[in-house]
């Protein structure tokens, strides 16, 4: 029920955002990204699935709309939007104060609270934490898990040499 009204508010905004540009019938162009999974991703055959592909249908579907999904790279995202090579981005972007001075946005249609899950008494004590900063959430509940021995990195892909170098 939650999404389902989440949905239509969705909907609802992005008729706002693209409603003078678009005409009613004309094909909605989606920017996607298609590497971010379980939001988005491709199959081997090329296919784009996940959430965010499933979201961007349904969204289509609902304004009567054909959905062509327009995948582009996360850092080219927002420059794609503004030079209008898609009408509107569903791809799991977070709302930033930053970015709102760029672009417009709807309400969230899904909200994923950070969490650091393990066993019970994991044995981490005595070992150093990886750690790849994280933009969408700050401020207290940044700071407050930060483990005293964690080895900042800059981006998840970045861990693995991190080990090899011995700075683990």
């Amino acid at each position: 029920m939650k999404l389902r009204r989440l949905i239509h508010v969705f909907v609802a905004g992005t008729l706002l955002l693209v409603g003078g540009t678009v005409q009613a019938g004309d094909a909605l162009r989606v920017g996607v990204e298609g590497a971010y999974p379980p939001f988005s991703w491709k199959e081997s055959d090329g296919t784009l699935k996940g959430f965010d592909i499933d979201f961007a249908h349904e969204v289509c579907k609902r304004l009567g709309r054909e959905c062509v999904l327009v995948e582009q790279e996360w850092d080219g995202m927002i420059p794609a939007l503004l030079a209008k090579k898609f009408d509107t981005i569903i791809a799991s972007m977070s709302i930033t104060e930053e970015r709102k001075k760029k672009i417009d946005f709807t309400v969230k249609y899904y909200n994923t609270p950070a969490k650091l899950v393990a066993k019970k008494n994991p044995g981490f004590e005595g070992t150093a934490a990886g750690l790849v900063p994280v933009w969408a959430y700050s401020g207290p509940q940044r700071t407050s898990v930060l483990p005293k021995n964690s080895i900042p990195a800059p981006n998840w892909f970045s861990m693995e040499p991190r080990k090899k170098c011995g700075k683990t």
